[in-house]
């Protein structure tokens, strides 16, 4: 009897926090926002860590337009995509060049020029597939991002694992009916199936997920 070959696997990647180390380069960019409105720059910070850019901007700046505010902060970072320093995690680059071309995405509440400059940055492959904030209404924790990943590389959501740092990103991953590995955090977030301290640790794991072994 002739057996049925099994079904291709995925990997979706989140980015800031799971492949590339940007913590700084936020706190730096989301300060010079604060400093141009006049606002604390702690309390931005700690506003912005929890929420998405409109989200934030109701918060901290409600009387502010939020047209404005969103200019001014994707001036920041793009100019800090130019001139920051940033640091991709240990195991990054060979994870991604291990994975079989074609295999793998990213999805991030970013934008994909960002994307790619930080890529090229650090010296890490840029897939062809990269699902960010333009390509969707709903960031995480809806599911429509990674769906649209789904959708993009023509899988089912059974055959994807999503590996992610926050929560609102394992919850993404979570409601779109995915596999969710959670990565570099000390303690695991809730509904996770899987966690590791360190990208690294869940290296060959990934690189198994994906080969079906």
């Amino acid at each position: 009897m002739q057996r049925t070959p099994a079904a291709r696997r995925y990997v979706f990647f989140d980015v800031d926090g799971t492949l590339i180390d940007a913590l700084d380069n936020q706190r730096r960019v989301w300060a010079a926002w604060a400093m141009r409105f006049g606002l604390d720059p702690e309390e931005v910070y700690r506003v912005a860590l929890r929420t998405r850019p409109v989200e934030t901007f109701a918060v901290v700046a409600p009387d502010r337009d939020p047209h404005a505010c969103l200019a001014v902060l994707h001036e920041l970072e793009d100019q800090d995509v130019r001139s920051g320093v940033y640091k991709a995690f240990d195991g990054a680059s060979e994870l991604l060049n291990g994975l079989p071309p074609g295999s793998w995405a990213l999805v991030t509440s970013n934008y994909a020029h960002r994307v790619r400059g930080r890529f090229a940055r650090t010296r890490l492959p840029a897939p062809a597939v990269i699902v960010d904030a333009a390509a969707v209404e709903h960031g995480k924790p809806s599911p429509a991002p990674y769906l649209l990943a789904a959708e993009w590389v023509g899988a089912a959501p059974a055959q994807c694992l999503v590996v992610e740092d926050a929560p609102s990103g394992v919850q993404a991953g979570l409601r779109a009916g995915m596999t969710v590995w959670n990565v570099n955090v000390p303690v695991a977030v809730d509904g996770a199936h899987r966690h590791f301290t360190d990208l690294r640790d869940a290296a060959d794991d990934i690189l198994a997920f994906v080969s079906g072994s």
